[in-house]
C-alpha cells in the first residue's frame, strides 16, 4: 500500500540492549515505563531480529538492506576506519531523500569515516552526508574507542585548531600520554579486558589519541547531547516529512550515566544507563506529542544486537545482575550465534494507523528499506537493498506473515539460518564460550538444529534426529551465501 500522506519516521536504535532488558519484555528488576508505553501504543514484536550479533554489521544492514557478510569490511571497526558504505550507493536514507524527506542521523555511527588515514583536523570526506543523510551529529565509532569527540557534518565539533587531534590504532601510545595499562591509578573505572589504552575523562579506551582537549566529550552528558541534537532536528523539520536515525549509545560500555540516573536502578551502571535510555525515548515521544506529530510519525525502537554484562570494564554488571536476565529466555548474547545474539526488543508505533498489540511475525531490521520503499512508492534498483524484504503489512499489523527465512551473523562471518521455526547452525571451529564476556558463541564441531516451538532457549539440539533437514538447510545456506542477494526480483 502506498500512503498519500508521508509519515515521519524515527528509528531509535539502542546499543547492546537485550531481549529481556525491558519490563515490557518481561524484566522485573528494571522498569522502563516510556518504552512500555510505546509498546502499549503500538505493535510489540516477539520475533524481531538484528542482522548480526555485533554492532557495525547490524548498522550496515539497517542502512543498506544488505546482509553484512556480503561486505567483508562490515565487521567491528576501529575508530579510525574508512567509511564502509560506498558514497553514492543505494541506502535507506537516500531512498527517503528521493521520496522528499529530510534525513538525519544522531548518535553512534561506527560505519567508518573518510577513506583511510583520516586527518581529524580537516573536513571529513566522505561521511554520513555522502550516504543519504542531510544532517549528521555522531560519535565516530563507540564510546569506548577514540577519538572521543563529536562529529557534526564534516567537522569535529568544538575543535581548537591550535590543539590538533592525533589518532592511532597501532600498538604504541603517544609519548608522554598516560594509558590505562601503565597508569591505572588515574582511572575512575578499571578495565577488565582490553580497553587499556588512552585515558579520556578517567576512563581508558581502545586506541590512542592526543590533542583536541576542548572537543572531548563528557561521558555523563553524552545522553543529553545526543537527545538535544535529535530533538532539535525534529523541531527544525516538523513542517515537512523527515527521517531520523537516532542511534543511542546505551547500554554500551563504558556505562557512565548522567547524575539523575546514577545509582537509581540497583543493577549498577548498566541498569542505570538503561533507565537513562528509557528516559531519552520518553523525551523524544514527548517532543513529538508537543509538536502535534504523534499521529504523523512512525516510531520504531530496537537494538543493534543482544546483551553483554562484562564487556571490558569493571562496573559490577555481573555481580549486581542477580536474577535479571538481559537476554530473557534466550540462549547466548552479544557475539553469539544463538538467538540471544540477534533477537532483540522491536517495537513500532503509529497512533491512529497501527492498532496496538503483539505480533510473532518474523522480521529483521534489514527489511525496513524495502518496506518503507513500498510505503512511499519508491522503486528499488537492482543494486539496492539486496536482502531486504517488503514486510510492510507485518510491520503495520495488517498481517501476521513476515519473513519465511532469515540469515543472521554471529561474529567473523559465521552464519545461522532460520527457516520457519527451525534454526540451523553449521559446524564452526572455535571456542564454545567467549571467556572474556562469558557468553556462549555457538561454535561446535557438529552442526546444530533447534526447533523453537517448545524450545525458545535452544537447549535441545535435534540435529541427529533430522539429518535430512540438516542437509537441506546446509544446502540452502550455501545457496544464499553465494547469491548476489535474496530480495525477490533482483
Amino acid at each position: 500500500m502506498t500512503y498519500t500522506k508521508k509519515p515521519n519516521v524515527v528509528i531509535m536504535y539502542a546499543d547492546d540492549l537485550g531481549y529481556g532488558d525491558l519490563s515490557c519484555y518481561g524484566a522485573t528488576r528494571l522498569q522502563t515505563p516510556h518504552l512500555d508505553g510505546l509498546a502499549k501504543s503500538g505493535l510489540q514484536f516477539t520475533e524481531g531480529y538484528a542482522a548480526a550479533a555485533t554492532c557495525t554489521p547490524s548498522r550496515y544492514s539497517l542502512l543498506t538492506g544488505t546482509y553484512p557478510w556480503r561486505n567483508t569490511k562490515a565487521a567491528i571497526l576501529p575508530g579510525d576506519a574508512p567509511l564502509i558504505i560506498e558514497p553514492g550507493s543505494p541506502t535507506m536514507p537516500g531512498m527517503f531523500q528521493d521520496a522528499g524527506y529530510t534525513t538525519g542521523v544522531v548518535g553512534k555511527w561506527h560505519l567508518g569515516l573518510g577513506r583511510g588515514e583520516l586527518d581529524w583536523n580537516k573536513e571529513i570526506d566522505p561521511c554520513p552526508l555522502d550516504v543519504g543523510f542531510d544532517y549528521s551529529y555522531t560519535m565516530a565509532a563507540t564510546n569506548d574507542r577514540v577519538p572521543c569527540v563529536y562529529v557534526e557534518g564534516r567537522n569535529v565539533d568544538g575543535l581548537d585548531p591550535d590543539d590538533p587531534i592525533e589518532v592511532t590504532y597501532e600498538d604504541r601510545p603517544f609519548p608522554g600520554m598516560p594509558t590505562g595499562r601503565d597508569n591505572p591509578e588515574l582511572l575512575r573505572m578499571m578495565y577488565s579486558h582490553g580497553h587499556d589504552m588512552s585515558i579520556i575523562n578517567g576512563v581508558s579506551r581502545i586506541g590512542y589519541m592526543r590533542g583536541g582537549t576542548k572537543a572531548l566529550w563528557d561521558d555523563e552528558t553524552m545522553a543529553d547531547v545526543f537527545l538535544d541534537k535529535a530533538i532539535s532536528f525534529v523541531k527544525d523539520h516538523a513542517d515537512k516529512p523527515f527521517f531520523l536515525y537516532y542511534a543511542l549509545h546505551q547500554p554500551h560500555v563504558p556505562r557512565i550515566p548522567g547524575p539523575r540516573f546514577a545509582g537509581k536502578s540497583g543493577l549498577g551502571p548498566r541498569g542505570d544507563v538503561i533507565l537513562e535510555l528509557d528516559w531519552c525515548v520518553g523525551q523524544m515521544l514527548q517532543c513529538l506529542g508537543e509538536l502535534g506529530l504523534g499521529e504523523d510519525t512512525i516510531v520504531i525502537f530496537s537494538s543493534d544486537n543482544g546483551p553483554v554484562l562484562d564487556d571490558g570494564y569493571v562496573d559490577q554488571a555481573v555481580e549486581l545482575a542477580g536474577d535479571h536476565r538481559p537476554a530473557g529466555q534466550l540462549r547466548g548474547g552479544k557475539y553469539s550465534m544463538y538467538d540471544g545474539g540477534t533477537r532483540v526488543p522491536y517495537v513500532l508505533s503509529w497512533p491512529g494507523t497501527v492498532n496496538p498489540g503483539k505480533s510473532d511475525a518474523l522480521l529483521c531490521h534489514i527489511d525496513f528499506y524495502a518496506s518503507f520503499a513500498t510505503m512511499l512508492g519508491q522503486e528499488l534498483s537492482n543494486d539496492a537493498a539486496l536482502d531486504s524484504f517488503d514486510v510492510l503489512d507485518a510491520l503495520l499489523g495488517q498481517s501476521k506473515k513476515g519473513r519465511r527465512e532469515l540469515v543472521t551473523e554471529g561474529t567473523q562471518g559465521k552464519l545461522v539460518l532460520r527457516q520457519g521455526n527451525t534454526v540451523y547452525i553449521p559446524s564452526y571451529p572455535g571456542p564454545a564460550i567467549n571467556t572474556n564476556v562469558n557468553i556462549e558463541l555457538g561454535n561446535s564441531p557438529r552442526a546444530q538444529l533447534y526447533h523453537l516451538d517448545g524450545d525458545l532457549g535452544q537447549q535441545r539440539d535435534v540435529a541427529d534426529e533430522y539429518p535430512e533437514a540438516v542437509a537441506k538447510l546446509s544446502s540452502r545456506l550455501t545457496e544464499i551465501s553465494k547469491a548476489r542477494g535474496t530480495r525477490p526480483g533482483i
